[in-house]
């Protein structure tokens, strides 16, 4: 299966619609995608993952480098997935406690209230 990315404004977010696979094969599009994106100063990103089926350590490594490239320049990066074996993963691994995790792309672009 191949990667599909769609990119939208939401606020001051650019969500990332992601569709497909996130592997060892497709994970290097996702990365230039982010990389793009942040050089074009967007820096507070929303990546859409309920249309992912399928996601492997490489695709979680794309993730964190995105995440330190926008904390780089004061951004955020953030997720929204609602897929039990996707969210697996992302506790398995600790990225829970990295990653701020959304049920709605509305839910992640909403204002923090402190």
């Amino acid at each position: 299966m191949d990667l599909s990315l769609a990119n939208r404004a939401a606020g001051d977010h650019i969500v990332v619609e992601v569709g497909g696979e996130i592997d060892v094969y497709t994970a290097p599009r996702l990365r230039e995608h982010v990389v793009d994106l942040v050089e074009a100063g967007h820096y507070h990103l929303v990546i859409d993952m309920e249309g992912v089926d399928f996601l492997d350590s490489t695709g979680l490594g794309v993730l964190v480098g995105g995440l330190k490239r926008v904390r780089s320049h004061e951004g955020s990066l953030q997720i929204v997935c609602t897929q039990e074996r996707l969210l697996k993963i992302f506790r398995i691994t600790g990225l829970t406690k990295v990653f701020p995790i959304h049920d709605t792309v509305d839910e992640a672009v909403m204002p923090t209230v402190r």
